[in-house]
């Protein structure tokens, strides 16, 4: 049952996401996608100006959107995506996938000792650039356990280049002349945040589309070695205590595994029997893409500025680097394996 607090929100988003999918209608060089977080955030400015209460009042609902609408629409994509093309996808991406987070997690050291940001900050921006955006800030901050003011300045410097990915990257992929599944899979490594990689890549064309989920769901996963890595690291440091039970560790694993990846395979699999009609492939796919134009118009909606203000020039600066050294270093690794 929906919570009647999350409706105002929720109502809100749907009327958002319908005007934007009649605008990426109109201008489909663009997409309905791209215009839900345009939406959004002209609706957020508009609200914090004349109405700010009514603002405080949707809150709940497009946090719902914003999240839970977006990973209910990754798992009804599943069914249209075999589990035999999921894995195909996934494992050919795999080199791009480890070198794009091998540069944003070196990168993110050597760059940003260079630039004196702190140890920790640099840490959640690499993971968070490297990865999946604010999840994999919030998965890694479970076990680093870094100021929340450090916190903070990690997401603010990841929104703001969500925001520009989603702007800027399927221009330059229509420059770069890239094919669907050229520019699918380097958005899903070198974008950081699903909702971002999925606006990017669905305003380039459902086939970019469905390729960079699945390319996207399968880099979310390296959040399991990095958050182990991270915590063996931190407990070999302290240099006291009794190592964590086997029984402890799974469950650390299960709160940072994205359940609904789990989600997605199932229906994936679902999808491989073939008792999904073709008839139904077409309501699946608009619903999914009006599912996500909905969660970007709630993202619009939480957009704070003050929040990236406060991200600092050096933790912006880092981002951005890093954001361009990783999207340089996709596509060359496409080019040299020749997935262009």
């Amino acid at each position: 049952m929906v919570r009647r607090g999350v409706v105002p929100g929720l109502a809100l988003t749907v009327a958002l996401a319908a005007v934007a999918m009649a605008l990426g209608s109109l201008v489909p060089v663009a997409g309905g996608p791209v215009f839900g977080i345009l939406t959004g955030m002209v609706a957020s400015w508009a609200l914090r100006r004349r109405a700010p209460a009514i603002l405080e009042r949707c809150r709940p609902g497009s946090a719902v959107a914003s999240r839970h609408v977006l990973q209910a629409a990754i798992v009804v994509m599943g069914l249209g995506l075999p589990l035999t093309e999921v894995l195909g996808v996934g494992g050919a991406a795999l080199p791009v996938t480890v070198g794009t987070l091998g540069i944003a997690l070196g990168g993110a050291w050597l760059i940003g000792g260079l630039l004196r940001v702190h140890p920790e900050t640099r840490l959640l921006i690499g993971v968070g650039t490297g990865i999946c955006g604010a999840s994999a800030i919030a998965a890694v901050a479970a076990v680093v356990r870094p100021s929340q003011e450090r916190v903070a300045q990690a997401m603010g410097t990841i929104f703001a280049f969500n925001v520009l990915a989603v702007l800027v990257y399927p221009m330059l992929g229509r420059l770069l002349g890239l094919s669907p599944q050229g520019f699918g899979l380097w958005a899903g490594t070198a974008i950081n945040d699903t909702s971002s990689v999925v606006a990017a890549a669905y305003s380039f064309g459902t086939e970019a589309g469905r390729h960079a989920v699945v390319v996207k769901l399968a880099r979310s996963l390296m959040i399991v070695p990095i958050c182990l890595a991270l915590a063996t690291w931190r407990h070999r440091a302290g240099g006291h205590g009794a190592a964590p039970r086997p029984s402890a560790r799974r469950a650390g694993i299960l709160r940072v595994f994205p359940l609904f990846i789990v989600g997605f395979v199932a229906a994936s699999a679902v999808a491989a029997t073939g008792v999904i009609p073709a008839s139904w492939l077409p309501a699946l796919s608009w619903a999914g893409t009006f599912s996500i134009t909905m969660a970007l118009a709630g993202i619009g909606l939480t957009l704070d500025p003050a929040g990236i203000r406060r991200s600092g020039a050096r933790s912006l600066l880092l981002g951005g680097l890093l954001s361009a050294g990783v999207g340089a270093t996709g596509l060359l690794l496409q080019s040299f394996v020749g997935r262009l």
